[in-house]
């Protein structure tokens, strides 16, 4: 009567388990199917005013005078903010999973790939690791660069083209190359310029 008892209590909590994962599979591929529609129809959007909008629905927060570019390719909805006067150029790649924090008057160029989430290739099982990734205000990072998980690149810092940043940048730091190291300071910090964007109709 006891492994009766047993057997059955067995049975239900294995059938909770695989209610259970069919239920986070199911969910797993309705949001691949919503961050395959906001891929496909953001392109379609014309202009940074109504571009702000839209993201918006998909719980991504642009503040006023920025754009994200159409061409912009994302890999999660929400966990993305950014502030005022800054843009993200086309052909960039951005893995929200763990978030991203873009600040003031920052410039994202061309191609630019930005990961918050990877692999930790010491674990047995390939687990998944990652952090946010936070971009200060007037930083900004030349095209076809590569920002890994859990970066802060610093106010006024400055990435050169095609860096692989693995490490945070300090703050009005030039730095590049694969890793990206060090090449200079930032001689001015006294930044005037803005990225503002408010065109009704953008690429």
């Amino acid at each position: 009567m006891q492994i009766t008892i047993q057997i059955f209590f067995l049975q239900i909590g294995l059938g909770l388990m695989l209610n259970n994962m069919f239920f986070n599979s199911v969910l797993l591929q309705v949001k691949f199917l919503i961050v395959a529609f906001l891929n496909f129809t953001y392109s379609l959007v014309p202009g940074s005013y109504l571009s702000r909008f839209y993201l918006l629905l998909f719980l991504i927060k642009v503040a006023k005078g920025s754009m994200i570019h159409r061409g912009v390719r994302f890999f999660h909805v929400g966990k993305i903010y950014i502030g005022r006067n800054s843009v993200v150029n086309f052909g960039c790649y951005l893995d929200n999973r763990r978030g991203i924090y873009i600040g003031d008057n920052v410039g994202i160029a061309h191609n630019t790939r930005i990961y918050t989430l990877g692999h930790d290739i010491e674990d047995p099982y390939f687990k998944t690791k990652g952090a946010p990734v936070c971009i200060r205000d007037n930083a900004f990072i030349f095209s076809n660069s590569l920002i890994m998980p859990g970066v802060t690149i610093g106010e006024g810092a400055v990435v050169l083209a095609g860096s692989v940043v693995t490490k945070d940048v300090d703050p009005y730091t030039v730095v590049g190359g694969n890793p990206a190291k060090i090449v200079r300071s930032r001689a001015n910090h006294d930044i005037r310029y803005t990225q503002k964007y408010n065109y009704l109709f953008a690429l």
